[in-house]
């Protein structure tokens, strides 16, 4: 019974260290090698309209199929609390990383950017933009 106990206690203790380190190289990799984000918040011309909200959200998943977008993530305002140092006035959220600033260069002049802004921008009334580099 020792034994066993032992060998769980070991194996687990082994699994554990094993998580720790991919997921310290996983996020080591991923600064790496998407160093540049791309932060955009769009506020809807109609704020109550939850089909110009998906239409919006759906336009911005098409921005995936450009080759320098490394990695896209879509948001709506999430239902956490309220407080003073939160804005939940935007309607989506795109975030994007790059592995470059020529890659992100790309984007901005990418057939299919250009094609989302000519379809979707009558859905909003502000878009604001955050670009930033790994420090």
């Amino acid at each position: 019974m020792k034994s066993t106990r032992r060998k769980f206690i070991t194996t687990t203790a082994a699994l554990a260290a094993g998580t720790v380190t991919a997921s310290a190289i996983s996020l080591k990799e991923q600064k790496e090698e998407w160093p540049i984000v791309h932060h955009v918040f769009f506020w809807l011309k109609n704020p109550g309209s939850t089909e110009d909200r998906d239409k919006l959200v759906a336009g911005v998943k098409t921005l995936a199929k450009i080759e320098t977008v490394r990695k896209l993530r879509v948001g709506i305002v999430a239902s956490t609390e309220k407080r003073d140092v939160v804005d939940n006035s935007w309607a989506v959220s795109e975030l994007m990383f790059f592995s470059d600033l020529a890659g992100q260069a790309t984007y901005q002049t990418h057939p299919i950017h250009l094609e989302f802004i000519k379809n979707c921008s009558h859905l909003w009334e502000k878009v604001i933009v955050y670009d930033a580099q790994d420090a």
